[in-house]
């Protein structure tokens, strides 16, 4: 990708970059993807920091501040796809790690007329608010029931900045999609229903349940953990708790959690 770029009137990404966007630590962009932002043709930005921890984070390399790709590379990809993707992801990492930016970032996405996405787990609370007038979608991840978020993050106050957020982002109006990740030996099945109970009562109607996948966790002894974990008998009783849950396949032979 060339870092090269020319500058011109009918060329606002490529402006002068004011200094906090300058400054943004992106540690990868995707030039396309049809699943990080449902039902849209996407290109994703890698943040860089995140303050948790979580022990199977497939992209623990990003923790500390990656910063690998340039935002005048970004921007002359941008400029090149206009009219191919319709929208742009910000990822990580954990975007709320480098909100000021971020938000920068929001503001020039939107200006050329992309729409915007974010994922988080929600660690800011007060910086996803300055955030969320600018996202058109935001996927959430709720890691836990928020009484057990530490034990999974290393953080901790993480559960309740999670259960802000979530509140936030419901009364935000802004749509969402809330996804967690099931590690069989992080997250056994009672603390799976506790879940979901407990965004139910919330008021939330839909929750995506993702098999934990070995892929980029820096932690082999977790990976060599993990087992099969859904039934078909838990997979019933979670839809009678959730009915629009959103299970991954289940397997008649799950270890006994």
């Amino acid at each position: 990708m060339s870092h090269h770029l020319r500058a011109g009137a009918d060329e606002p990404l490529l402006r002068a970059i004011p200094p906090v966007l300058a400054a943004i630590r992106l540690g990868g962009l995707v030039p396309w993807s049809s699943v990080d932002y449902p039902g849209h043709q996407s290109a994703v930005l890698f943040c860089g920091g995140c303050p948790w921890r979580c022990g199977y984070c497939h992209n623990s390399h990003l923790w500390r501040g990656a910063a690998d790709v340039p935002w005048p590379a970004v921007a002359d990809f941008l400029r090149r796809r206009r009219g191919l993707l319709d929208a742009v992801v910000i990822s990580g990492g954990e975007p709320l790690a480098q909100a000021q930016a971020v938000e920068a970032a929001l503001r020039v996405i939107r200006d050329e007329g992309f729409a915007t996405a974010m994922h988080t787990a929600g660690v800011a609370p007060r910086r996803l608010a300055r955030l969320l007038p600018l996202l058109d979608w935001i996927g959430l991840d709720i890691k836990a029931p928020f009484a057990r978020y530490a034990a999974l993050t290393g953080s901790r106050r993480s559960g309740w900045a999670a259960r802000a957020a979530l509140d936030m982002v419901l009364a935000s109006g802004v749509p969402c999609e809330l996804r967690t990740t099931v590690h069989s030996a992080l997250l056994p099945a009672a603390d799976v229903i506790a879940l979901v109970t407990e965004l139910r009562d919330l008021g939330v109607a839909r929750l995506v349940l993702k098999d934990f996948r070995g892929q980029g966790c820096a932690d082999a002894g977790l990976v060599a953990r993990h087992r099969p974990w859904l039934t078909p008998a838990l997979a019933g009783r979670l839809r009678a708790v959730m009915p629009e849950i959103v299970l991954p396949a289940c397997t008649e032979h799950a270890a006994a959690l």
